[in-house]
């Protein structure tokens, strides 16, 4: 009778239908509707009588409040996510009550709103027109997308006010629209080549939204004859699932032109959706439309496509025509069967007709391919009651023994009527309960977790594990952890367990340092009427990890450059200084290496790599060490993987002493001061031996002078210069005279001036004391006497005279002595050469200018230098290495 009863309500009062609208983008929480009032159920009654969804029929969009019956927004909804660009959008949902059992079915209908403006493909179209197309000539345009249906769908296109074009917005079969542009007035070429107008799509919400792109028209030359298809439309109708490369229809178009101008193309117009160009294709040349693609009945049943067919002439223009494609349903897609398990195990005790389980068998295909007919295969004390529509149960049907069998498996099999039918099947298992008599039991008493340190807060570290030989809910099992403190903190602050898998995770990020293991009791407590239990220890172990870079301890200096001396006589293997470095990690983590980075291009150093000592690898050389400091960057690196690196920067400063090295770790400015005041010292020491050999030479060319001075007289007399020098004094002079100037000591500028007789030249000098530590001024004269043909000098050696003598200017032919000017002097005569030879040509003069350049250096060797280059090149002057050499180059220079 039970059973009698419970037919007659799933047929009769039990089954019930309501529906419900409600708009995409709604706000979580948003009331759609109250299903128990609105089907007039008891509400006090819906939780005795368990009342529920279907679990297969729950959406992630909608939720119920099982305790009132209100139908709530519990997620985002998208239309055009959920439903594309279908018409009608419809979520559907099932919801039942037992005792007795009552099935409802809830249709929602997503309403759509504008939320999408419509788009372009391309942000810029480019449209190419003849200049000899007639007005009224129509060129398709791509069209919009916009995702939105209904009204708020893509409406109309408009584009910018012109005097040439205006738009033609058509409605195609399938309700899209798209726009094409139509002339009005013809085109000239030679007056304008593009023309620019902005092309608006507009949809049919409230507020309209739009969308634009650039639309761009080329006016090219005329090709006067277009091809032409056969028919303007064409109706193809093919199977779903067809094979690629499928013939669907070989369209033909002729163009009256010849040779390349009625050579014809084809190809797909502008306007065509990608999606068509993936599934269909037209060959360019053949016009063969093929099959591309897997072609689906249940995605589209209906694809309107337009070809165009474009000759290749100079500015073809493209015919179009419009092909109706037709897809025919196969019997492609098997049942499928879902199922809503109410419940996992029964009771041995139960009574036949109780629920078992909610199912429903749905099928894409349509007609008599869509049609299911559903049954239990094998003999099992279970059979399927149709409950509504394509919704099916399975309940009990005849008395359950679990000591007999513990379980069965129940199969489920639907078989549609296509031609040939295909069918599905679907297996539950069925759990015979029992008493709650066996406690829940770890897999093992001591779980040891491994975590290394650094671990991302909230990761999943490991997974506890227990097992109950019970069944159905004496085997649910639930997972805890007992309370228990960690460095003075709850152990539930450090790590979580998902109370349904055992999961645990870790809800801190662990530091090695500070802990390096800790431990937990997890606890597993079935869910029967009287709750059995037990325990585990989980021990996690933290894993060192290489998070810290080794710290230079020392050597420390100013602004993180330490500086260390070192004695220019140190010797090879000298302990420069000691880096010492410490890393916080552990084991390979925290050994560490040290090396000389950068600053050792000289190998002046080297490092010890495991005690971080610096010491000299060779000594001190002046040639290979110029500079005064080595800037070393010394780089610490640490063994992990991969490792990790810290530098120290010490600059080693060459010192003469250690003393000094001492000094310079109280101040390096003292010891800098120390070396530019022993420079100091240096050049005025060569700068005062300079000096006094300058005075010896002075010295030395007076006592000459007063000891030939009625010699000197004789020779200076205006016969003598006058004759050439013929006299005997002057000869006699030069070869008395031993007395040799060094290059070295004397700078010889020559001055090329030819005269008919020898003149007495005033040439300033000026005397500079070595490096600049003397200078004295001072006039003095001489003369030169020579002839062209001689190959040595005589240079005659003046007193000095005032500067107001230095300004005259004597002759020896036909004037009065040319010495006269030069009354109180006491010539001396210097001659490095042999006796002036006799000639009747003319003598010339060179006078000489005696001078050693003033300079003040900073270093006495570069001074010293400066002065050693005026040699020769061999040393002293020797007798035969005259200055006649010198005097010779430099006037065939002036020549």
């Amino acid at each position: 009778m039970l059973a009698l009863c419970l037919a007659l309500c799933l047929t009769h009062g039990a089954l019930g239908q309501i529906r419900y609208s409600v708009p995409e983008e709604a706000e979580h929480g948003t009331l759609v509707g109250n299903i128990a009032e609105d089907l007039g159920l008891d509400l006090t009654k819906l939780a005795s009588r368990r009342f529920q969804v279907v679990p297969n029929s729950r959406s992630p969009y909608l939720e119920v409040n099982l305790e009132t019956g209100v139908l709530f927004v519990s997620g985002h909804i998208d239309r055009e996510q959920i439903c594309k660009q279908s018409a009608s959008c419809q979520l559907n949902m099932e919801v039942f009550l037992e005792e007795p059992l009552e099935l409802f079915r809830v249709e929602i209908e997503v309403l759509d709103i504008n939320d999408n403006p419509p788009s372009f493909p391309e942000t810029d179209i480019t449209v190419e027109i003849s200049e000899s197309a007639t007005p009224g000539t129509r060129f398709p345009l791509e069209s919009a997308f916009d995702p939105d249906v209904g009204s708020n769908a893509l409406r109309t296109y408009d584009v910018t006010t012109n005097s040439y074009f205006h738009l033609d917005v058509q409605t195609q079969s399938d309700g899209t629209r798209f726009a094409e542009l139509v002339l009005e007035r013809a085109l000239d070429r030679e007056q304008q080549a593009a023309h620019r107008y902005v092309l608006t799509a507009v949809d049919g919400g409230q507020p309209a939204r739009t969308g634009t792109a650039l639309l761009v028209v080329k006016v090219l030359d005329s090709n006067d004859n277009v091809p032409v298809f056969d028919a303007p439309v064409y109706s193809v109708t093919v199977a779903e699932n067809a094979p690629v490369g499928t013939l669907l229809i070989q369209l033909n178009a002729t163009d009256q032109d010849e040779g390349p101008n009625g050579d014809v193309l084809y190809s797909f117009s502008n306007h065509v959706s990608s999606r068509v160009k993936e599934l269909f294709g037209v060959e360019a040349r053949s016009g063969r439309v093929e099959v591309r693609g897997h072609v689906d009945y249940e995605e589209s049943a209906l694809y309107q496509i337009s070809v165009q067919a474009r000759d290749q002439g100079p500015n073809a223009i493209p015919a179009h025509c419009k092909l109706l494609l037709t897809v025919t349903d196969v019997n492609d897609n098997a049942p499928e069967i879902t199922f809503s398990t109410v419940s996992e195990s029964v009771s041995e005790r139960a009574a036949p007709g109780t629920v078992l389980a909610l199912l429903s068998v749905t099928d894409k295909d349509a007609g008599e391919n869509g049609q299911v007919h559903v049954e239990i295969l094998g003999d099992v004390p279970f059979k399927l009651k149709s409950s509504f529509k394509n919704y099916y149960t399975i309940v009990t049907d005849g008395a359950l023994d679990r000591e007999h069998v513990d379980s069965y498996s129940v199969t489920v099999v639907a078989r549609d009527s296509g031609t040939p039918p295909l069918a599905s099947s679907k297996s539950i298992r069925v759990h015979v309960s029992d008493e709650n008599d066996n406690a829940p039991a770890f897999t093992q008493p001591v779980y040891d977790v491994y975590v290394t340190e650094n671990n991302v807060p909230g990761a999943y570290i490991h997974a506890v594990s227990a097992r109950d030989p019970d069944v159905g809910a004496h085997a649910l099992l639930r997972y805890s952890i007992e309370e228990c403190d960690i460095q003075g903190m709850s152990v539930k602050t450090y790590v979580s367990i998902n109370e349904d898998t055992g999961y645990v995770y870790a809800l801190r990020s662990f530091d090695y340092e500070q802990l390096k293991e800790f431990s937990f009791s997890v606890h597993a407590q079935d869910s029967g009427a009287t709750p059995l239990a037990s325990n585990a220890t989980v021990r996690v172990i933290i894993v060192d990890q290489n998070d810290n870079a080794p710290t230079v301890l020392a050597p420390l200096g100013k602004n993180g450059t330490a500086r260390e001396p070192l004695p220019r006589s140190a010797e090879p293997g000298y302990l420069v200084t000691r880096v010492l470095a410490m890393d916080a990690d552990d084991g390979e983590n925290a050994r560490l290496s040290y090396s000389i980075q950068r600053g050792n291009e000289h190998a002046m150093f080297r490092m010890d790599w495991r005690t971080g000592e610096l010491r000299t690898a060779r000594r001190v050389s002046v040639k290979r060490d110029p500079l005064p400091r080595y800037e070393l960057l010394i780089e610490v690196r640490d063994h992990g993987q991969p490792p990790l690196s810290s530098s120290a920067s010490v600059q080693v400063l060459l010192v003469d002493s250690v003393a000094e090295g001492r000094g310079l770790e109280r101040g390096g400015s003292k010891v800098k001061e120390g070396a530019l005041d022993l420079t100091l010292i240096l050049i005025i020491a060569l700068g005062s031996l300079s000096f006094i050999f300058l005075l010896v030479m002075i010295v030395l060319a007076v006592r000459c002078q007063k000891k030939h001075k009625s010699t000197m007289v004789t020779c200076m007399s205006p016969d003598c210069c006058v004759g050439s020098c013929r006299g005997p004094c002057c000869s006699r002079q030069a070869r008395g005279r031993q007395k040799k100037l060094s290059k070295s000591d004397i700078m010889l500028v020559q001055s090329a001036v030819h005269v008919s007789a020898p003149t007495h030249a005033q040439v300033p000098v000026e005397e500079s004391g070595s490096f600049g530590s003397l200078q004295q001024k001072q006039n003095y004269c001489y003369q030169v006497c020579l002839t062209p043909e001689s190959a040595h000098t005589d240079l005659m050696f003046l007193k000095p005279c005032s500067p107001t003598r230095s300004g005259q200017d004597s002759t020896c032919a036909g004037y009065s002595d040319p010495c006269a000017g030069y009354s109180d002097s006491q010539p001396d005569i210097l001659s490095n050469g042999s006796i002036l030879s006799e000639t009747k040509h003319p003598r010339s003069e060179l006078s000489y200018l005696v001078e050693r350049p003033r300079r003040v250096n900073s270093s006495a060797f570069q001074e010293a230098d400066l002065v050693s280059s005026k040699d020769s090149g061999h040393g002293d002057s020797e007798q035969g290495d005259s200055d006649h050499d010198a005097m010779h180059r430099g006037h065939s220079s002036g020549q």
